[in-house]
């Protein structure tokens, strides 16, 4: 099983999250958030994992293009810059990616015939970088107070050539991988919004992916409140 694009998946199982002993969940490198870092977007956020870092603004909602108006609902653009040099297809997957998932989570019908844009610029990359992308996309949304139905969070997992499952990976572990998945994990139920695999690997393989990636989000989604918390309390 082989693929580069994104595929939109529900996996899940009847009783909920499956089961996943603490030695099978690898460690998450630290990670750390700043928001309303940038003076021009109506939000911005960065995020940092382990030498992974992102910074992401979000414009809008503003006046659309007729071109490009919906009715009933914004339209939302997601622009991915690398560090160095021009946007490829790399980045053109992990923008589809994005968007798909900032669309599931966003209320848009409540800003009908508008813009939203938002752009992610790489700092560095050592490895799960759209996971990184992910969760800066989701502070950037929240700091820009867009309603929205869900937060989400991303998680990266490696399958070494031995069969060990890797969170988090860095670049020189994607790199020595046979098989490499990114999902967004959604706050509510812990369902799976998208996913972005690469490489070969079995079905149960595959489902220890998803199963580690829900555990690794409460982490995360802990972080969210945390960070936002925080943020808050100082003003108050």
């Amino acid at each position: 099983m082989t693929s580069l694009a994104c595929d939109k998946h529900r996996f899940h199982r009847q009783s909920g999250v499956m089961e996943v002993s603490p030695s099978t969940v690898s460690l998450i490198r630290e990670f750390g958030c700043e928001q309303t870092l940038l003076s021009r977007p109506d939000g911005s956020a960065s995020f940092v994992q382990g030498d992974t870092s992102v910074m992401a603004g979000v414009y809008g909602p503003a006046e659309v293009k007729v071109s490009k108006e919906i009715y009933d609902r914004a339209t939302l653009e997601v622009l991915v810059h690398p560090k160095v040099g021009l946007p490829g297809v790399r980045e053109r997957s992990q923008e589809q990616c994005l968007r798909e998932t900032c669309e599931a989570s966003l209320l848009l019908s409540l800003h009908p015939r508008s813009s939203l844009t938002l752009i992610l610029q790489v700092l560095h990359d050592d490895g799960s970088l759209l996971s990184c992308c992910l969760n800066a996309a989701c502070m950037a949304l929240m700091d820009a107070g867009l309603s929205m139905g869900r937060l989400f969070c991303g998680v990266t997992c490696a399958i070494s050539t031995d069969g060990e499952i890797i969170t988090d990976p860095t670049a020189a572990q994607e790199k020595e991988s046979r098989a490499l998945m990114t999902f967004a994990i959604d706050s509510k139920e812990r369902r799976v919004m998208m996913s972005s695999t690469k490489g070969s690997f079995s079905v149960h393989e595959l489902q220890q992916c998803i199963a580690i990636s829900q555990k690794a989000s409460e982490k995360i989604f802990q972080f969210y409140r945390d960070s936002v918390r925080r943020r808050y309390s100082k003003n108050l």
